[in-house]
């Protein structure tokens, strides 16, 4: 599976389910007495949960140092090989797991076996990722980018959209689905992650960050420095703006929360 550190967990769920836990409605936090969140990374949606569950709320995850930024009960485990018993929980949930994931149908039907009720997941299509900026160049440079990143991942990073096929292929029933956009903003006062953004984008650092996956996708060697470069320029660009206090950016990354029972 795909592993990512606390900073990019960070970076990527800042602000989720800040504006609304609408989305989550079908979850019926407010009945269930265990939850198990799996992959819970740093803790961003398990926190949520403890805030709307009417019981525990147990996070687990393979990595032990992304537990270490979660308070309450946490487990170390593995999304294939939960070490629970069956029917230990009464809803068990994932989100932005399944799209690392090589099987995840197979997670889907573990998290089945220790559940005695609901199976439900959060993921994003990030195939249909939105980028609009007062930058110009901003929204193509970055749709590319996205494009030759995904063509060399090897896990399937739109999953969401197909959400509800997947938990049927694992077994569940009664799904329902329902679409929660997170949107990403920057715009002035800008805080310290704003301008260290800018500044990877102006030095090129976060796009050499997915070099390797973007060749593995099938672009070029050249391709790929002339992208940099342009995508360099961008990034000065957004300083520019930053400096002026005029540069406003908004990344809408759209999730689907699907639920279905055991």
């Amino acid at each position: 599976m795909r592993r990512f550190d606390a900073e990019y967990l960070t970076h990527t769920r800042r602000g989720m389910w800040m504006d609304s836990h609408g989305a989550l409605s079908p979850l019926d936090l407010s009945t269930r007495e265990r939850v198990l969140d799996v992959g819970s990374g740093t803790g961003a949606l398990t926190r949520v949960l403890r805030a709307e569950a009417a019981g525990d709320v147990v996070a687990v995850d393979a990595d032990p140092k992304l537990l270490d930024h979660v308070e309450g009960p946490t487990v170390v485990g593995d999304a294939f090989r939960l070490p629970f018993p069956e029917d230990t929980f009464d809803l068990v949930i994932c989100q932005a797991l399944l799209i690392n994931l090589p099987e995840p149908v197979d997670a889907l039907r573990e998290f089945a076996r220790v559940s005695r009720d609901g199976v439900a997941v959060i993921e994003p299509d990030n195939g249909s990722v939105t980028v609009d900026s007062t930058v110009g160049g901003e929204s193509a440079l970055a749709g590319q980018a996205r494009e030759h990143y995904l063509a060399g991942v090897d896990t399937d990073v739109t999953l969401g959209s197909d959400a509800e096929s997947i938990l049927a292929d694992a077994g569940l029933d009664s799904i329902e689905v329902t679409r929660y956009d997170h949107d990403r903003t920057i715009s002035p006062p800008y805080d310290e992650a704003d301008v260290e953004s800018a500044r990877r984008k102006a030095s090129g650092d976060g796009l050499a960050t997915d070099r390797e996956t973007m060749l593995d996708g099938g672009l070029t060697a050249d391709g790929y420095d002339s992208l940099r470069q342009r995508w360099r320029q961008m990034g000065r660009d957004v300083i520019e703006q930053m400096a002026e206090r005029t540069y406003e950016r908004t990344e809408t990354v759209p999730f689907y929360v699907a639920v279905g029972q055991v």
